[in-house]
This record gives structure tokens, sequence and C-alpha cells, in this order.
């Protein structure tokens, strides 16, 4: 049986938990936001210094040239935003579930430790129901891990798809660009 000083006990530990994974979670939504002003700081120079350069621009050739030479590096910008965009959320994602996944494991070592004990107070004749429960438990515990170790297959799968699709990106705009500037 649960003592209210336990029950306490207990809400004060999962009201700090819930605050650590806010905390986690601001960590994450404020890095983002970081990068965003920087891009965007850096963005606003870039097409103050094109547009510039655009009205000192004497032929259509040297226009052509000045457009080929700033989307290049404009499209590699996009790619390394996209990557840092990526490396942030998948950090923040990844602390959270590791967080999340030691509160899942220590609450159920507590419900274990719970059951134990009221089933060491069961009583006499009641083995039978006590050892279909605690096989009824371990099954639901195995599934959860196999689910577990499901989902990760599937998130790094995820990832490795994420990059290889990145870097194909990344080469075609690279090739892209070199047409372009064989042609101007």
């Amino acid at each position: 049986m649960l003592t209210p000083e336990q029950i306490v006990a207990s809400n004060k530990a999962n009201l700090n938990n819930l605050f650590g994974l806010t905390n986690q979670a601001f960590a994450g939504v404020e890095k983002l936001v970081e990068l965003n002003l920087t891009a965007a700081r850096a963005s606003l120079t870039e097409s103050a210094d094109h547009a510039k350069a655009v009205l000192s621009v004497k032929d259509a050739q040297e226009l052509l040239a000045l457009q080929a030479s700033f989307l290049q590096p404009l499209a590699e910008k996009a790619a390394a935003y996209n990557r840092h965009v990526y490396d942030i959320t998948s950090g923040t994602s990844a602390a959270l579930g590791k967080a999340v996944e030691a509160k899942t494991s220590e609450g159920q070592q507590a419900f274990l430790g719970y059951v134990d004990a009221a089933l060491k107070n069961a009583p006499a004749g009641s083995d039978a129901a006590v050892a279909v429960f605690k096989t009824a438990y371990e099954a639901s515990q195995t599934a959860a891990e196999t689910l577990k170790k499901v989902a990760k297959q599937a998130a790094d799968t995820a990832e490795s798809n994420i990059k290889a699709a990145t870097a194909q990106a990344e080469a075609s705009v690279k090739a892209a660009m070199s047409k372009a500037k064989a042609k101007a």
C-alpha cells in the first residue's frame, strides 16, 4: 500500500522530471531560434550586397555570371542550414527520448516493486493467479522492448536515408550550377 509520503515524493519527482524535459525542449528551440536569426542576418546582408552588385552590372553577360555566382553558394548554404536544423532537432529528440526511456524504466521498476509487495501479501491459494500475472507482465515487457528496438531501427534507417538524400541533392545542385557556369 502506498503511503501519503510516497505519493508526495512520487509527484515531486514527476514534477522535477517534467521541468527537466521542458528545459531540454526549450534548449532545442533556443538553438533553432539562434540558427534562424543568424541565417536571416546573413541572408539580409548577402541580399543587400547582391542587389548592389546587380545595380552595377554593365551588360547581360555580366548579369548572368553574377547570378550564377550567387546561386551556387545559396544552394550550399540552404543545404548546410537544413543539416543544422536536422542536427538540432535530432539531438533534442534523442536527449528527450533517453530521458523518457530512463524514467519509464524507473517507473517500471517501481511498479514491479509495488506488485511484488502486493503479491507477498496475497491470500493463500492465489499462487496460480500470481504466476499468471507475472507471466503476463513479463510478456508485455518483452513486447515493449521489441517495439522499442524496431522503432530505433526505423529511426536509424530514416536518418541514413535523410543523409543520403541530402548528399544527393547537394551533388545535383553542384552539377547543375557547373553546367550553368559552363553555359554562361
